[in-house]
């Protein structure tokens, strides 16, 4: 996909590098070209000096055929500016903003801007906001970005595990299994079965890790 980042600060830099790394288009805009050193050598996206709002500017940037935008620079009016450019006038999909204060955030929040969320925000949470990793298998994500449901692929070996000792182990919590066509809402004594599809509820920042448990072998229990 294509994906626009405005500000190539520490956390843009590494949002664009990632990105290209997993093999996305990446175009970074800043209004300070001295700013795009952080980028490593081989970084084969787009760089853009200029405003990150102005139209002109984002649409050197694609943003009319960008799948995902991420305002990340220093500063929380230019990003929700350009967050509401790219969505109410290029109509991005995805928009993610970085808000330093949180009280604007909430404003932002109940002016029906989901796409806001505060700060800290790692890298890898704004990966996982803009949909680039795995987004085939989340149902559902919190406004903030913190929190969101997906479909695990589970290892055969935790058939016949108790629901309480997965989510040990894995870091999450069981939302609901789709047993043979059928949901079903788990007790803490629930156990695995085969072929169940079970959706749990983690924090984003740790989705590649309870993915990667739940998809390898089940520790031995006694």
């Amino acid at each position: 996909m294509h994906v626009v980042v405005m500000g190539c600060g520490r956390v843009g830099a590494s949002i664009a590098q990632e990105l290209q790394g997993s093999g996305h288009d990446v175009s970074i805009i800043d209004r300070d070209a001295t700013a795009f050193r952080r980028l490593p050598e081989d970084f084969g996206g787009t760089k853009v000096k200029g405003v990150g709002f102005d139209q002109e500017v984002l649409r050197r940037a694609g943003i009319a055929d960008a799948d995902a935008f991420a305002a990340v620079s220093s500063g929380d009016n230019s990003n929700i500016i350009a967050a509401r450019v790219a969505r109410e006038t290029f109509n991005v999909p995805k928009v993610v903003a970085r808000i330093y204060d949180a009280k604007r955030a909430a404003v932002y929040e109940r002016l029906g801007i989901p796409t806001v969320a505060t700060v800290p925000w790692t890298t890898d949470r704004f990966i996982s906001a803009l949909g680039s990793r795995s987004a085939d298998d989340v149902a559902w994500t919190e406004p903030s970005g913190e929190v969101a449901i997906v479909q695990l692929t589970v290892h055969e070996s935790w058939v016949g595990t108790s629901v309480t000792l997965f989510q040990e182990n894995t870091g999450s919590r069981v939302s609901f299994i789709n047993r043979l066509g059928r949901p079903l809402l788990p007790s803490p004594k629930s156990v695995l079965q085969q072929d169940d599809q079970v959706f749990v509820a983690a924090l984003t920042d740790n989705l590649e890790a309870v993915r990667t448990v739940a998809a390898g072998v089940a520790p031995e229990f006694d």
